[in-house]
């Protein structure tokens, strides 16, 4: 990407801090004018574009709490109101709708302007006038405009269709359905029924003591409304179409990178499971993410990926060290530029990367640290002491050869991230914060 060395990718607003609840996941919405972000705790925050600037600034612009904590007595087990995952639905008039799911359930939200009025006069005795003696005498209460409240409507609330923890929604183009994703069943839903679904993918084998494989994630083609893909465990990527049958048992074609038997070991299974998946804009691609790379497949093209992107490379030494303290089954998604020709992906650290497809070489390293981009005091040669905002390597960036593995914080990752769809601006989540990086 040579516009990311020429111009330069630079941080432009961080949202949050020690106080507030972490671990946050975000998303654009499909104009880019709306930013939502899920916490922890189970609230929703949605950041609005300020118009009035000439860079990109995001507002604040309403907070509602979407799920509680919840508790399955069938299981004895507690539901954390933790918000996994935000998906919007397309702009209707002046409303904003998105669902967003905690590990259980999914809610429709519709967001929306209210006028708030309050009643000025009415017939109750209020110490000036007397209290009416004949009809003639009453009065209509006047209500009068007090003010415009942002106010967030839990629509429909869909429940009860998943014994595993969703790891995946994803909305068809039709903007009519939606589906949902756990480790063993992938659900078809109507926007407008919330008490039935359809199971579109089954692979709970009859004895779990056979079972070999999970679902990771799943995705809708970008706009073929009967294609989508889900990933598996076993570093597979198997794309379906609804029109075969109604249980998609039987997969159109599957994405596998077939494995070297010279470099498999104890870690090859896992290091290979397929962490996330995203088509491109344009439905041509297929971009997935697993512990080590993200790979670029042509959709027309099953048998190698069009490219592999080694990200975590220098962590191969350390695979026994993070497989002793659970690091190595981390989920990081992967996300595309709207143009199709860049992607991203989270690292350690709170490191990121941004890719240039066309030249997988030319990478751009950032961090996700307030402290990265403060300005430092450097001493020059006539003693005197000056402040330059510039991070780490001087270059707007991280030279990836200089990481060492040994020093990294293995506790701050970036796992969610979102890409505006029209422009070169990037919402990242790491720990406690929201940063946005614009180019």
């Amino acid at each position: 990407m040579d516009e990311i060395n020429e111009k330069g990718w630079k941080f432009t607003q961080c949202f949050g801090d020690k106080a507030e609840i972490d671990e946050v996941t975000e998303e654009f919405n499909q104009t880019g004018e709306y930013l939502a972000t899920g916490d922890k705790g189970g609230r929703v925050v949605l950041f609005e574009r300020n118009e009035d600037k000439q860079g990109c600034e995001y507002n604040f612009f309403t907070e509602f709490q979407s799920h509680e904590p919840e508790f399955d007595y069938l299981k004895s087990l507690e539901i954390e109101e933790k918000i996994n995952k935000i998906k919007w639905l397309p702009q209707n008039n002046n409303s904003l709708f998105m669902l967003t799911s905690n590990d259980k359930t999914i809610k429709l939200w519709k967001v929306c302007e209210k006028s708030l009025k309050v009643v000025t006069e009415n017939n109750l005795l209020d110490g000036h006038r007397p209290p009416p003696l004949s009809i003639s005498q009453l009065r209509f209460p006047q209500l009068t405009l007090r003010e415009n409240i942002i106010a967030a409507i839990p629509r429909k609330v869909y429940a009860n269709a998943h014994s595993y923890h969703i790891n995946s929604i994803s909305v068809n183009s039709d903007n009519e359905t939606y589906l949902s994703a756990d480790d063993l069943r992938v659900n078809l839903w109507n926007l407008g029924i919330n008490n039935q679904c359809f199971n579109i993918v089954d692979i709970k084998p009859a004895n779990m003591e056979d079972l070999t494989e999970v679902i990771t994630s799943a995705e809708f083609h970008s706009y073929s409304c009967n294609t989508f893909m889900y990933s598996s465990s076993k570093g597979t990527i198997k794309l379906c179409d609804m029109r075969d049958s109604s249980l998609c048992d039987n997969y159109s074609k599957i994405f596998e990178e077939p494995e070297d038997p010279s470099t498999k070991n104890f870690f090859s299974e896992i290091i290979s499971s397929v962490s996330d998946v995203k088509f491109s804009s344009d439905g041509r691609y297929i971009l997935s993410r697993d512990y080590l790379t993200i790979r670029l497949w042509d959709i027309n093209m099953e048998s190698h990926p069009v490219s592999t992107i080694n990200v975590h490379d220098y962590l191969r030494s350390k695979l026994c060290d993070l497989y002793e303290n659970d690091c190595i089954f981390d989920k990081f998604e992967c996300n595309l530029s709207g143009d199709g020709k860049s992607a991203m992906t989270g690292s350690y650290n709170n490191y990121f990367s941004i890719y240039n497809l066309d030249d997988v070489s030319n990478e751009v390293m950032l961090q996700a640290d307030k402290s990265a981009f403060k300005p430092m005091k450097v001493q020059s040669t006539d003693g005197s002491k000056s402040k330059v905002g510039v991070p780490k390597d001087g270059k707007n960036g991280i030279r990836k050869e200089d990481v060492n593995p040994d020093n990294l914080d293995y506790n701050r990752k970036i796992l969610h991230s979102s890409w505006h769809p029209k422009e070169d601006t990037i919402a990242v989540a790491a720990t406690n914060n929201l940063f946005i990086f614009t180019n």
